[in-house]
């Protein structure tokens, strides 16, 4: 993995539409490309992380004539994966959030964001998701390697609620029949570790990730192959009965489990 550091023109994207899950007005990524590689993401096999090393400078001028709204933190690559240890972007696009008093949420799948903890608690309506897509380390190993275990993560929410920041989970995203079987389990250790909403999304194939991911598949879980093809048949989303079905249920744990199931 190499960094190559580049110039950037802006550094806010306005959400267009009502952003349903995350409850966004924009977003901000101060890396493209992420390390982590999980196998799900459309990114995974890049191997440059470019650097927007300007970003900051971008972000101030900004937001001293942007209309206020809720900033989200890493959108589309994670804004804390191993770059921030170098780079300190992640860092730097808060303080200057809480300079102009905007709300923001970080979606991240790295305990990284608990060094940040003093930034995090300075901002007026801050909230942080931490992600993941399966208790088991031996599920998670595969598909997202390069990622903290989910024990870590969830002690990180643990840690940031502890600390009065609004933290939650994202099963983020629901594999069809690989971890379905858990979501009571998810549920339970969300209780746990003091998480304090839960939010979901079933797992999208564009394109050629649709191939790719399917050739995954043919190596690590050959009896799903066909099941996958034909829930993702006709789309890059599940039919609308599994979706409806996977709601369904989330909804009666998070109501069992007294956790909101929205931001």
């Amino acid at each position: 993995m190499q960094y190559k550091q580049i110039k950037t023109d802006f550094s806010l994207n306005k959400i267009t539409h009502k952003d349903q899950l995350f409850a966004g007005d924009y977003t901000i990524d101060p890396y493209q490309n992420c390390e982590f590689g999980c196998l799900y993401c459309d990114s995974s096999s890049d191997k440059t992380i470019f650097v927007k090393s300007n970003i900051l400078e971008i972000l101030e001028k900004e937001l001293e004539k942007t209309e206020k709204g809720t900033i989200i933190v890493g959108s589309v690559n994670d804004p804390y994966q191993r770059a921030e240890e170098k780079f300190n972007l992640a860092r730097g696009i808060l303080e200057i959030i809480e300079k102009h008093g905007f709300p923001c949420h970080i979606l991240t799948k790295s305990d990284l964001v608990s060094r940040d903890i003093d930034v995090l608690s300075r901002i007026d309506n801050c909230m942080v998701t931490i992600s993941l897509m399966s208790l088991k380390d031996s599920v998670s190993n595969i598909f997202e390697k390069n990622v903290p275990s989910p024990k870590i993560r969830l002690q990180t929410i643990e840690k940031l609620t502890s600390n009065g920041i609004m933290a939650g989970l994202a099963i983020l995203p629901i594999f069809p029949y690989i971890v379905e079987n858990e979501l009571e389990d998810i549920f339970k250790s969300a209780r746990a570790h003091n998480v304090q909403y839960l939010l979901h999304k079933h797992l999208e194939l564009k394109g050629d990730q649709k191939t790719c991911f399917i050739d995954i598949l043919r190596g690590l879980y050959p009896n799903l192959v066909l099941k996958y093809e034909e829930l993702y048949k006709d789309s890059y989303m599940p039919k609308k009965d599994y979706i409806l079905k996977i709601n369904e249920i989330i909804y009666n744990l998070a109501k069992e489990n007294n956790i909101k199931n929205r931001v």
